[in-house]
């Protein structure tokens, strides 16, 4: 790449007399521009893990109806996010709200790079608007938690005692009528020592669906293994409050004023429409480059949205 601009650079004073000698300096600067590109992306995704498919929770916070709704409204982002990316999704478990909405689903997003991308979610996403369901139309706060793992290979070795675990069964419910089951079929995993649930209802079976439940609960214990060693690791303080799951990683303001602000990199922009339509990559990438640089900003010092 570096002999390219030499090259271009030897060539710039022949332009202004030949116009295809300056069509060709502009070649060699937009394949050296894309080359870079490359570059980058490989330096950002070169963890052991970015390459795999990812499996997301989102489960809405504490606001009843409200909360629910927005978890329903992140579950389409992501949507619209994989679509714009050839990504698939997969649901496994959903369980609607009661009113409108979501309060939890489960699925995977399977394409190259899926988890990569989307690590960058992992945390507490807050959202600010006028109620849709408040009669007065007051502004309300809702809170949606967001939790990212890589969908691991089978030849991980990841050993989960059955002591520590406890196994529910119940009847898989949701929308679809006809395809919705009559027996007992759902299964619900929860790891004692750590708390981690997961629940699948995608099969009939529910030999299938424990099977998958495992799988499911493995990525998430793999992935909170792996946060482990990094805050153990303790690479640069700033990062452990953007790591730490739990933590309010970005805010969507849509009153009184159009925002949405990533409180770990200090990336925002006045587009909330365009993102809730999928378009965060810009979100993404300002994560894995500060991320691989280390720069993340101090969440504590983030004022303007408190």
């Amino acid at each position: 790449m570096q002999k390219s601009i030499d090259d271009a650079f030897e060539l710039l004073p022949l332009c202004k007399e030949d116009e295809s000698m300056a069509q060709e300096v502009a070649q060699i600067v937009q394949n050296t521009e894309q080359s870079v590109a490359q570059m980058e992306f490989h330096r950002m995704l070169s963890e052991e893990q970015d390459r795999l498919d990812a499996l997301m929770n989102i489960n809405a916070g504490a606001g009843g109806t409200e909360s629910c709704d927005w978890a329903d409204m992140l579950f389409r982002m992501y949507r619209r996010f994989a679509e714009q990316r050839g990504y698939t999704i997969e649901v496994v478990d959903l369980q609607p709200g009661d009113e409108a909405g979501i309060k939890s689903v489960s699925f995977y997003v399977h394409g190259l790079y899926a988890y990569g991308y989307l690590k960058a979610e992992s945390g507490v996403h807050r959202l600010v608007r006028i109620s849709p369901f408040d009669a007065n139309a007051r502004r309300h706060t809702s809170f949606v938690s967001i939790f990212v793992s890589a969908d691991i290979d089978d030849d991980i070795d990841i050993v989960v005692n059955e002591n520590d675990l406890r196994v529910d069964t119940y009847r898989a419910g949701g929308a679809g009528g006809q395809h919705v089951n009559k027996t007992d079929s759902a299964v619900r995993l929860t790891h004692l020592p750590t708390g981690v649930v997961v629940a699948c209802q995608a099969e009939r079976s529910q030999h299938k669906n424990r099977s998958k439940a495992m799988k499911m609960l493995k990525a998430k214990l793999f992935e909170l293994e792996r946060q482990k060693r990094e805050l153990e690791a303790d690479k640069v303080n700033k990062t452990k409050k953007a790591i730490e799951w739990g933590s309010q990683i970005r805010s969507y303001i849509l009153q009184p004023y159009r925002l949405v602000k990533d409180h770990r990199t200090g990336y925002h922009t006045s587009q909330a429409d365009a993102v809730l339509d999928g378009d965060l990559i810009g979100f993404m990438e300002a994560y894995l480059l500060a991320l691989g640089g280390k720069g993340f900003v101090d969440m504590a010092d983030d004022q303007d949205l408190q």
